[in-house]
């Protein structure tokens, strides 16, 4: 919302609020005045003033505010920032961008990360032990090991398991 919209919104609150305070200070003097007969002398009658001054002052205050954000308050202009990870360009998901990980992994190990590779950075373990012909528990080594590393993520996706490769 734009602050003289805002601005304008508060002051128009502010009138409502004097509007409020009339018609409560209307009612309470017709109250006091049936119910109290000592005249003006009635402690009644000062309590009235005091709250009708405390909140005529809330009116005020709010008012100024209202007419601070019409008059005096700058416009924010808000500009799109892309966030660190959309400035920088992600590398591609190639093997020449990772050979030299590749050269100090064992062949079992390149032979995963390349398949991970192909998969363009995420694959199922279950299509690792399909597309490897390893044993599914040599493959759970394998990517423990690498895990270790630091170069994938595995992540639980119901029966079977997600491997993601980290940037």
């Amino acid at each position: 919302m734009k602050n003289k919209h805002a601005g304008y919104l508060i002051v128009g609150i502010s009138v409502l609020i004097g509007f409020i305070i009339y018609s409560f200070d209307h009612a309470l003097k017709e109250l006091v005045s049936t119910a109290c007969s000592h005249g003006p002398s009635c402690p009644m009658w000062g309590t009235i003033n005091l709250q009708t001054n405390i909140s005529l002052g809330v009116m005020v205050f709010v008012g100024f505010i209202g007419l601070y954000f019409i008059f005096f308050s700058k416009e924010e202009i808000v500009t799109k920032i892309k966030t660190v990870k959309q400035q920088i360009e992600p590398k591609k998901i190639t093997k020449q961008n990772y050979q030299k990980i590749m050269s100090d992994l064992s062949d079992d190990e390149k032979l995963i990360f390349e398949k991970i590779l192909e998969a363009e950075g995420t694959i199922f373990q279950s299509d690792l032990v399909d597309k490897s012909n390893l044993a599914k528990v040599k493959v759970t080594r394998l990517l423990d090991r690498l895990e270790g590393k630091g170069l994938i993520e595995r992540k639980r996706r119901g029966m079977t398991n997600i491997v993601i490769l980290k940037h």
